[in-house]
């Protein structure tokens, strides 16, 4: 039997997400990112199929991103301030992870989860970042679907979208606890 692990357990118990708006850079190291990358691998995955795929953004990637989200929001008609709050989380220098959801033929393993696969790792990557010591948030917005976005962006095939991008810097300010889900109302106990 394992040990309790209680620095984890609290650490689960009050981890909270920074918004991503507050994070700065400078962000994680590339040697750090691959450590908080290896770790999100880590994850529960059904047929050891790895139907997800990191790409890393850094320094320069942002503007591009930023320029691409403000040309297609545009064309899709949304509204400014949905375009400029897209933008914002991309304009303070911090690392942006997007967890592609890569989806693998298989006849065992059915596509909910593998799609439930990359969102165990979204969680996993936020986790570590946080337990790191970084600031971290996980986002999806419609730039995690757009196709032509995600052509032109990240290059992803047809059948690829983003499960969530994981936004790691320093934290610029602690933000204020939240209300938390009530257990009573979410938990049934069945012991027969």
């Amino acid at each position: 039997m394992l040990l309790p692990n209680h620095e984890a357990v609290e650490f689960l118990l009050s981890r909270r997400s920074r918004p991503a708006k507050t994070l700065l850079g400078p962000g994680p190291t590339d040697k750090e990112l691959k450590t908080l990358l290896t770790a999100a691998a880590r994850t529960p995955d059904h047929g050891k199929l790895e139907p997800w795929r990191f790409i890393v953004f850094q320094r320069d990637a942002f503007s591009r991103l930023v320029n691409l989200i403000v040309k297609r929001g545009n064309e899709l008609e949304l509204e400014p301030e949905k375009i400029n709050k897209t933008c914002v989380a991309l304009k303070t220098g911090a690392v942006m992870i997007a967890v592609v959801y890569s989806p693998k033929q298989s006849k065992k393993i059915p596509e909910i989860e593998q799609i439930l696969s990359a969102g165990a790792v979204c969680l996993s990557l936020l986790n570590i970042a946080l337990a790191s010591g970084w600031g971290a948030n996980w986002l999806t917005d419609w730039i995690s679907t757009d196709k032509e976005f995600l052509k032109q962006g990240l290059d992803l095939a047809d059948n690829e979208f983003v499960a969530g991008y994981i936004h790691v810097g320093s934290e610029s300010i602690v933000p204020p606890e939240r209300p938390r889900p009530n257990m009573e109302e979410i938990t049934s106990w069945v012991s027969n």
